[in-house]
């Protein structure tokens, strides 16, 4: 399973984080290891090598049939679910290495970085894959709202664009990037994630 990642994929959030995007560009991918990847409803442990890890909700698409060179217009024959899922990061490492100008695949790629909530059919909402709307909510307030009609490159884009370089499999994930209001998570938080308005990601931080 490759857990595949995409950066500053809504204009807010590239803006919150003081980077550019110039339209027109390529969308910018990364990976995280399938030890990364964590169930919904387990806890999330917080690594002892950061001080400041982040949360990023992000809509999760799953891959379900193999695929390369995949037409945009095709895309959809190729997604078989979705639901919210979060992109750990740990910022204070991804910052430091930013500024020495090095890979920083350490602080987004360590064990259960990546957790998703329950997969939902695409078709189980009615709707058009460009018009979905996300929450996050940590300790009953919440922190960051997104809606797929905002991303800069839409995920039948991103299907097309990827699977240019690596062949999608049954199984793999695509992260399709976070909207604004990134920020650090505590021992103790709840965090629970909204598709639709229905409740589809569930943990604690410990």
């Amino acid at each position: 399973m490759k857990i595949i990642c995409v950066g500053w994929n809504y204009a807010r959030h590239n803006k919150e984080l003081g980077y550019t995007l110039k339209e027109g560009e390529a969308p910018v991918f990364f990976f995280k290891p399938d030890s990364a990847y964590q169930r919904n409803r387990k806890p999330f442990f917080l690594p002892d090598f950061s001080d400041r890890v982040e949360y990023e909700a992000e809509l999760v698409f799953r891959i379900g049939r193999l695929g390369k060179s995949i037409g945009e217009r095709f895309a959809d024959r190729y997604i078989d679910a979705v639901t919210v899922g979060i992109d750990f990061t740990a910022r204070d490492m991804q910052n430091e290495a930013r500024e020495k100008g090095q890979p920083w695949a350490l602080s987004k790629g360590f064990d259960a970085s990546a957790v998703t909530g329950d997969m939902k059919p695409v078709e189980y909402y009615g709707k058009d894959m460009d018009n979905l709307r996300f929450r996050l909510d940590i300790d009953g307030e919440t922190v960051q709202e997104g809606y797929s009609g905002d991303m800069v490159f839409p995920v039948r884009k991103l299907v097309g664009y990827v699977s240019r370089f690596c062949t999608l499999k049954t199984g793999d994930l695509i992260f399709t990037g976070t909207p604004k209001g990134v920020g650090p998570v505590s021992v103790g938080q709840h965090l629970q994630g909204y598709l639709e308005g229905e409740k589809v990601l569930d943990f604690h931080i410990r």
